[in-house]
């Protein structure tokens, strides 16, 4: 009968320690982590951004309004924050407007394209 002795040396005991451990963190990980919400989300585009703020600025300026009505608001302080709104508004509705030009603008024809001959 012949019975093979294997030797295993320590620093290969550590190396089949860390694979081991390698693999048990990479099934843990598959199997066992769930994915955030905010991985599965569709990513906004800039245009939607902007959107969103203007409308939270547009929200902003109805409470505002509502507030200054039922008297939380004195008048000068009032027509500070409105003008702000209104200033940020303006600036987020321009930038909308260079996004959405942007996205919109396409190659015309050629420019020395001969005139359209009729057949009446």
């Amino acid at each position: 009968m012949v019975i093979f002795a294997v030797s295993v040396a320590p620093k290969d005991w550590a190396m089949l320690g860390a694979c081991f451990a390698l693999a048990l963190a990479a099934v843990i990980f598959v199997f066992f982590i769930q994915p955030d919400a905010s991985d599965l989300a569709p990513h906004r585009s800039k245009l939607d951004q902007l959107l969103e703020r203007r409308d939270t600025i547009y929200d902003n300026l109805r409470d505002l309004r509502f507030e200054y009505r039922a008297g939380k608001y004195s008048e000068g302080d009032y027509e500070a924050m409105k003008n702000s709104l209104e200033l940020e508004a303006a600036q987020v509705l321009v930038e909308v407007d260079r996004v959405t030009e942007s996205q919109t603008k396409r190659p015309r024809g050629p420019k020395n394209s001969p005139p359209h001959e009729g057949g009446r």
